[in-house]
């Protein structure tokens, strides 16, 4: 089998959980291939390691901070005509898409976005995708060059499988175009304590139906229950009773949990796309007509003003 080129999506060496997800797929279908950008591989490469890099290409220059993807772009292509790979996988994070769609011009080939799984197949890698707001499922499969795909977060569970991990230094020469685009300045997220919504592996989301923004204090209540991420509906987020960073859906984030609470959401469309793929859905509506009962795995029909505040101290108590 030939080797995989997987992006590494850290924070100063701390690598995140979609890497290593990404490093447990190209196990299916080769020999995975850590290309680390940026400050920390030394911290980076024994976690990399023990989810399956047989080696890790680290590259470390002030361009990779200063500005913005075409410094990636660049030691992707790079790291592509070094190796010759079978693929290259990316997350499926907004820079991540912008990376791989740039590398996948650069070098010639077709590219295969949002992946839920990968198999291998006789003409190369087959991705799996939800699409049409995940009415259908396709499989695909690159037919010029190398296969360049993204993978959601949350679309395989880590599983360990010590490789050696060797860390091999490569120097990048940068394109004019890297220096285009400068951060002039950076502004931390204030934590909330709760996991990133896209990585979650369980979501609570509000709605319309929440009718304020003091009210998502109980889905927030919820949320904290189950240790879950807070997401929300376009209606509200447009209503400004909760940011949009936490947009669920088309022109919000897509996220695929292993449990998706939605509570006083009426499942339009739009909504529907960036949650579809959750594994568990569950739904708390008090319009037994609203849509979102046509997708979930356990719908209430009640007030979630008293269903939810109840499910939380249920929560609570059996967790003791």
């Amino acid at each position: 089998m030939g080797e995989v080129l997987v992006y590494v999506d850290h924070v100063d060496g701390a690598v995140r959980k979609p890497t290593l997800e990404l490093l447990t797929l190209a196990r299916r279908i080769g020999e995975p291939v850590a290309v680390h950008l940026g400050a920390g591989a030394d911290t980076a490469a024994p976690v990399l390691a023990e989810h399956g890099a047989t080696r890790v290409l680290a590259a470390d220059a002030s361009e990779f901070a200063d500005y913005l993807v075409v410094p990636k772009v660049d030691a992707l292509e790079q790291a592509v005509t070094s190796v010759n790979p079978v693929a290259v996988l990316v997350p499926s994070s907004a820079e991540g898409k912008e990376i791989a769609a740039r590398l996948a011009v650069r070098i010639g080939s077709g590219i295969i976005t949002d992946a839920i799984d990968l198999e291998a197949g006789t003409e190369g890698p087959v991705a799996t995708q939800s699409v049409f707001a995940a009415a259908f499922t396709t499989k695909s499969h690159i037919t010029k060059g190398t296969p360049v795909i993204t993978v959601k977060p949350n679309s395989a569970t880590p599983e360990a499988a010590p490789a050696a991990g060797t860390v091999e230094q490569f120097a990048v020469t940068f394109s004019e175009g890297a220096t285009g685009t400068k951060v002039v300045a950076r502004t931390p997220r204030e934590s909330t304590g709760r996991p990133e919504l896209t990585e979650a592996a369980m979501v609570v989301s509000g709605g319309r139906g929440v009718g304020a923004a003091e009210n998502f204090n109980i889905i927030e209540a919820l949320a904290d229950s189950l240790g879950a991420a807070v997401g929300a509906s376009r209606a509200a987020v447009d209503a400004g009773w909760y940011p949009h960073s936490n947009q669920v859906g088309q022109t919000g984030k897509q996220v695929s949990p292993q449990l998706y609470i939605a509570s006083g959401i009426s499942g339009a469309i739009q909504h529907r796309a960036g949650m579809q793929t959750s594994k568990t859905i569950v739904a708390i509506n008090k319009d037994a007509e609203a849509p979102i009962f046509d997708l979930v795995d356990y719908g209430v029909v009640g007030d979630l003003f008293e269903v939810v505040p109840q499910l939380t101290e249920e929560i609570k108590v059996r967790k003791g």
